[in-house]
């Protein structure tokens, strides 16, 4: 079983940052993390990935150029580095854990385990 708790949301002003971790428990964790977002009366949809050991990325359209995700395997935390927001990034932010997928992973249906969402508010 895999935990994850993720920490770091809040309200900005558009054109601010945030900076979101997830944090993992369990005995391991080589696994490719996701992170969705699900805004007010939309669907879940995906936001950034980050393979197993780090060595590749992958970014909706909407967020290229200003999310990068990255993860500390030592300190089972991946991070979502959010800059120039919108406030069409306002939504609630899960992270997400999947073991064995074919890379890139895209689908929340393809992933095992989800935390409990943190919401990021960006006002105009």
């Amino acid at each position: 079983q895999v935990q994850l708790v993720e920490s770091g949301g809040g309200l900005v002003q558009a054109g601010g940052s945030l900076r979101l971790s997830c944090a993992a428990s369990g005995r391991t964790f080589i696994y490719t993390m996701g992170w969705f977002r699900q805004g007010p009366g939309k669907e879940r949809e995906f936001v950034a990935a980050v393979s197993r050991l780090g060595g590749s990325t992958d970014y909706a359209d909407s967020v290229k150029g200003r999310f990068t995700i990255s993860r500390d395997n030592a300190k089972k935390t991946t991070y979502l580095q959010m800059n120039s927001l919108k406030p069409e990034d306002t939504a609630v932010y899960y992270c997400a854990a999947d073991f064995g997928g074919l890379w890139p992973l895209e689908r929340a249906s393809q992933y095992d385990f989800w935390g409990q969402g943190t919401q990021v508010t960006v006002s105009s």
